[in-house]
């Protein structure tokens, strides 16, 4: 058996030989090597590198899987096993290959000059599969008819979470939470029989408040405002007539006054499905934006409601985000959304932005479903009304 100098010597002229380019001799001194020393790594991608030089893929695959088997997570024997496949005409699995080797990368503070070209090069490899796959595959669906409505069809976006151009937001209402219910963003306003009514009356609602915003702008009130508890959180436009609001009903309440200035507002709605839970909901209201104003990315109290805006005044540089899907209000097109997923709003125009705003029922639920949460709201209220006379 040879000894540990000899193994040295031997592995010395065998990556000289490598280096010189003497490629079928240094396969030759590799392969021997690999049985004397078959624990060595270095040996076992030595050995790869020599063989596809000599075009003997078979080998150069064979010599990368063994040092692989010793070192699943090494940077460099990951990427030559990309390399070789890539090589071979499979760049789908190259590219898995790739992939694998920028997670086993080390810090970049941690990378030589030489590491991080390779690093740059596993990264460009993988986007340009990533970019050959993703253009076949729209392609192909796109002639199946699939992708016709591109940013709001659910198989566009399927899509793009596949490589990932989307995050996945879900459901993470504040205070409620009812099970089983679909995560969906944005709702079709077609879906719902009573949005053509509504917005027909868009005219004669838009004149009611704009009439309040000429004769009486102070009734609108910051829409977030201290109540009295404690502020564990740094809300941001809390008690800020930015984000402001004027109440046609409040927490389930109709704010007699405000109402009786906005007769058409309370007629049109009169047809839609508003979300009654005696004390909580619904609440309508004209919901004003100011110029230049941005609401924070938040999570509305419960996923037992859809929230709906019809946009009354709407400036350029207005947006919605829910989710991952950003929309800008157009007058008179009602938005329905589910609040419980992550959103934000912005006016970045230069005048007000109002809409009017009210929180209906999820079409999802029964008659039961909604039951039940009448009474669990109930029975928590009750308890709290005993625990605070008590």
């Amino acid at each position: 058996m040879p000894n540990e100098i000899d193994i040295q010597e031997k592995k010395q002229a065998a990556f000289m030989a490598l280096q010189s380019g003497s490629f079928l001799t240094a396969s030759r001194k590799l392969t021997e090597l690999s049985q004397a020393v078959p624990q060595d790594v270095s040996v076992w991608m030595g050995l790869s590198l020599a063989s596809m030089q000599i075009a003997d893929a078979e080998a150069a695959l064979k010599a990368v899987d063994r040092a692989l088997e010793l070192q699943p997570r090494n940077f460099s024997v990951l990427l030559m096993k990309a390399d070789i496949l890539q090589e071979a005409g499979n760049p789908s699995a190259g590219a898995t290959f790739y992939q694998a080797a920028l997670q086993m990368a080390p810090p970049e503070n941690q990378q030589t000059e030489k590491m991080k070209t390779e690093v740059a090069r596993a990264r460009r490899m993988v986007d340009q599969a990533a970019q050959k796959y993703e253009t076949a595959l729209r392609t192909s669906l796109a002639e199946e008819g699939f992708l016709t409505d591109r940013g709001r069809n659910r198989y566009d976006e399927t899509i793009d979470i596949l490589f990932a151009k989307r995050q996945i937001y879900v459901q993470q209402p504040h205070d409620f939470y009812f099970p089983r219910l679909p995560q969906i963003q944005f709702y079709d306003r077609s879906d719902f029989d009573w949005t053509p009514g509504l917005e027909a009356k868009t005219d004669a609602i838009t004149a009611e408040v704009a009439q309040i915003l000429r004769d009486d702008v102070a009734a609108f009130k910051p829409y977030l405002h201290a109540r009295g508890g404690p502020r564990l959180e740094d809300i941001g436009l809390m008690d800020n007539v930015d984000w402001s609001a004027f109440y046609l009903i409040e927490m389930g309440q109709v704010v007699e006054e405000n109402a009786a200035r906005c007769p058409a507002t309370m007629a049109a709605l009169k047809s839609v499905p508003l979300c009654e839970v005696s004390d909580k909901m619904p609440s309508v209201l004209f919901s004003l934006l100011r110029p230049k104003t941005r609401i924070e990315p938040h999570n509305g109290l419960f996923n037992t409601r859809l929230i709906c805006h019809l946009p009354l005044i709407v400036p350029d540089g207005c947006h919605l985000r829910v989710g991952n899907e950003t929309r800008q209000w157009v007058k008179g097109e009602t938005l329905i959304f589910d609040d419980s997923i992550e959103h934000e709003a912005a006016n970045g125009g230069d005048e007000l932005r109002v809409v009017l705003l009210f929180d209906i029922w999820r079409p999802e639920l029964s008659d039961r479903d909604k039951d039940f949460i009448r009474a669990v709201f109930r029975t928590i209220d009750e308890s709290s009304g005993e625990a605070s006379d008590g």
